[in-house]
């Protein structure tokens, strides 16, 4: 589910670990969360999830902006950095990816980038970070008080790990995928493909879409 950046092999498996046994020992405790049983999604069902409900964070522009007032699209959230060396940048071209395969519907398809490190990735680097991607990309960051609350709300692990060039951040590769009601649907590895996701979000915009079928 999860990729390093930085540490040993072996140093880096405990706490990983962990982080995925916490997705997944919640995914199996919700009764109406999938865990792959029966589910129609490609990716992880984890509908029905107690955790990752909304976040109150600032965009570039200094707003506050909150998942809530995406109603009516679905969004896929992914926290990283923009120093990040490559899990970050290929989460996003993945997700701008699935934005190009959804053609039309691509305009209901949200992606936001939340930052882990609010220390340097200031407003103007976020804004030209997230736009190299895909316009529809809003990079979103706060006080590393705040960054650490939300992570931890979203049960997203990341620390700082120092390098002979300062640090980097090691973190959870996961993206949520949320519907256009606001409820936390899938859970997206780093493994998953551009197809299998706009599969599934083309089955959150239309429940009655065959498109997940097609890909089989």
């Amino acid at each position: 589910m999860t990729r390093k950046h930085g540490m040993k092999k072996q140093e880096a498996m405990n706490p990983w670990r962990r982080a995925f046994l916490r997705v997944g020992l919640a995914c199996c405790a919700l009764p109406l969360i999938g865990c792959g049983n029966g589910s129609r999604f490609h990716n992880l069902d984890i509908s029905g999830a107690d955790y990752g409900r909304d976040f109150a964070l600032l965009d570039p522009d200094g707003n506050t902006r909150r998942l809530s007032e995406f109603r009516g699209k679905v969004v896929m959230v992914f926290f990283g950095f923009v120093q990040c060396p490559d899990v970050c940048p290929t989460a996003l071209q993945r997700a701008a990816a699935v934005r190009r395969l959804l053609g039309a519907d691509g305009e209901r398809f949200q992606i936001i980038f939340i930052t882990l490190d609010p220390e340097r990735d200031l407003p103007g680097v976020l804004r030209e970070y997230s736009a190299a991607f895909d316009a529809n990309v809003i990079g979103l960051y706060d006080t590393l008080e705040k960054t650490r609350e939300t992570a931890d709300a979203f049960r997203i692990y990341f620390r700082k790990v120092p390098t002979s060039f300062g640090y980097t951040i090691d973190h959870t590769a996961t993206s949520y995928v949320y519907d256009p009601e606001g409820r936390l649907r899938l859970a997206v590895t780093h493994q998953s493909t551009a197809e299998l996701i706009a599969a599934d979000v083309a089955l959150l915009l239309d429940p009655l879409s065959t498109t997940d079928k097609e890909t089989r």
